[in-house]
């Protein structure tokens, strides 16, 4: 009777755990995607998709932005690579419903006597030179295309075309500030780099090849292509002068052979040449992507006269421009668009720069003087890019609905986003002048909306209908008010100019005199 009773008590006890477990894995699962889903929603938000819940309500009113204003100033930057020779980082941009065309912000820094090793990308490139001097050298229309570029120089560099950087500058590092267009890109990660040259870091894409392949492809032995394609392992940026880094790279090697011997190397190479047409809309030219005979005998094949003329401190500049293809546009040689007592502005587009209607993107330039700013105003066609180039200040930015989306502060190196209609004006700090450049998503002229200012659409607006929109009966009372500003577009700030600042000062001496004599009353009273 035992052993039946302890037996009916194990199958029951079975029976209750299957029930049981039974019950739970499903509710378990359901939690589980339950779980899973919010998650997605958070990312989703983090990375900009949640505007509607998170965006118009105004949230971000504190000075340093908040939540809402880590959307416009952007801090989600990734190190690309980092080596002895130099380093590019990514600032990425979040998409979402209110930025039409995402685009990431690329920095490139490179040490004297650097490559960038030849490639090309998924992404549309529009080079900006921060500091420093540079040979790029890229393909237009099937042939190389070399250029030298200076501070301030724009160049555009197209989605599958084959380039390279080397920083040519004596003694002094190159800064590039980049906008990346992903618009055709292949979606893997903020752009996907093809390294035409390489070996085991970073690994060329003719490694992708079968060894047979190549050698048959070559003319050449397999254990000469994979002593080839495995020598490189210095990065994507790496030294190409033998007196910094030893012993010699592969690309030292070829650049000391003797220009017969350089040749005998180029004609054992068989032609790989890869052509891609980029259709444009409006019969714009049709650009070849890359050959690579042209772009590998540009690096391996240098002119000794010039090296000579270089020795002896004569410049040459023909050697830094190569090929007919578009050349570089220099901000700073530029007459500002608008100047006056406080800053001034060049916005570049593609009337003014050809190269920019390809890519669909504009360039601008402000500074701004102690204390000024850029009168509010609203970008009707883009959405704007800035990176603070020099100095301090503060950027704001207004949801449609009148409320604050950010009022933060911001200096050197700092990535701002203003999405396309959305009300902004940027303030220098009275220390010292302002001074950023950036990019917007179309090549078409802006054609800025200033609210504030001479010019201001107010101005234009200016009637009984815009008095009555305000609540004001008198339309001599909305004029006065407007007519109060005589600047436009870069203005004063209330607090820098000199009357405001000049009576301040008198009102604190004043404060600190009668604070004196009322000391001065009290101790009388005290000795009498």
């Amino acid at each position: 009777m035992k052993a039946r009773s302890l037996i009916l008590l194990l199958l029951s006890l079975l029976v209750l755990l299957d029930a049981l477990r039974a019950s739970s894995v499903p509710y378990r699962e359901e939690e589980g995607e339950e779980g899973e889903e919010e998650e997605r929603e958070w990312r989703w938000r983090e990375r900009g998709g949640g505007e509607e819940e998170r965006g118009w309500r105004g949230g971000g009113r504190e000075r340093g932005g908040g939540e809402a204003g880590d959307f416009f100033l952007l801090h989600d930057s990734e190190r690309v690579f980092r080596t002895e020779a130099g380093e590019m980082e990514v600032v990425r941009s979040f998409g979402g419903r209110i930025i039409e065309r995402p685009m990431h912000i690329g920095f490139i820094t490179m040490e004297p006597q650097t490559l960038f090793v030849p490639q090309y990308l998924d992404s549309n490139l529009i080079l900006f030179v921060r500091r420093g001097e540079a040979k790029i050298g890229a393909i237009h229309n099937d042939a190389l295309v070399e250029r030298r570029l200076k501070t301030g120089d724009i160049y555009r560099v197209p989605a599958g075309s084959a380039f390279y950087l080397v920083n040519i500058g004596e003694g002094q590092r190159l800064h590039i500030i980049t906008s990346i267009d992903t618009s055709e890109s292949l979606g893997l990660r903020t752009f996907q780099s093809f390294f035409v040259g390489g070996g085991s870091y970073p690994a060329s894409i003719l490694t992708g090849f079968e060894p047979e392949t190549l050698a048959t492809a070559f003319n050449v032995s397999i254990d000469k292509v994979t002593d080839l394609l495995t020598r490189q392992q210095e990065g994507p940026i790496m030294y190409i002068n033998d007196d910094t880094r030893q012993p010699p790279s592969l690309w030292s090697k070829f650049l000391q052979l003797k220009e017969q011997d350089r040749l005998q190397h180029l004609k054992k190479m068989v032609e790989f040449h890869g052509e891609s047409v980029n259709e444009e809309n409006e019969g714009e030219e049709k650009e070849n992507a890359w050959s690579w005979r042209k772009l590998l005998s540009s690096i391996f094949t240098r002119d000794d006269r010039r090296d000579d003329r270089r020795r002896e401190g004569k410049r040459d500049d023909r050697r830094w421009k190569t090929g007919k293809g578009p050349d570089s546009y220099n901000l700073y040689d530029r007459r500002p668009d608008f100047r006056n007592n406080y800053g001034w502005s060049i916005a570049l587009d593609e009337s003014d720069y050809e190269p920019l209607k390809h890519s669909g993107v504009g360039v601008y330039l402000v500074n701004l003087t102690a204390g000024s700013m850029m009168a509010p105003h609203v970008n009707p066609r883009a959405t704007e890019y800035g990176i603070v180039l020099r100095g301090s200040g503060t950027i704001q930015i207004g949801y449609p609905n009148g409320s604050s989306a950010v009022n933060a502060k911001v200096q050197e190196g700092d990535v701002f986003v203003v999405p396309r209609y959305f009300p902004f004006c940027q303030i220098s700090s009275r220390n010292g002048p302002l001074e950023f450049f950036g990019f917007t998503t179309s090549a078409r002229r802006n054609r800025p909306q200033f609210l504030v200012g001479r010019n201001s659409v107010l101005q234009t607006l200016l009637g009984p209908e815009l008095a009555a929109a305000f609540g004001v009966s008198n339309e001599t009372t909305i004029r006065r008010f407007l007519d109060a500003q005589r600047e436009a577009v870069i203005l004063p700030s209330a607090w820098a100019a000199p009357p405001a600042e000049s009576a301040a000062k008198e009102q604190q001496q004043e404060e600190e005199r009668a604070k004196r004599q009322r000391i001065e009353k009290v101790t009388e009273d005290v000795w009498q």
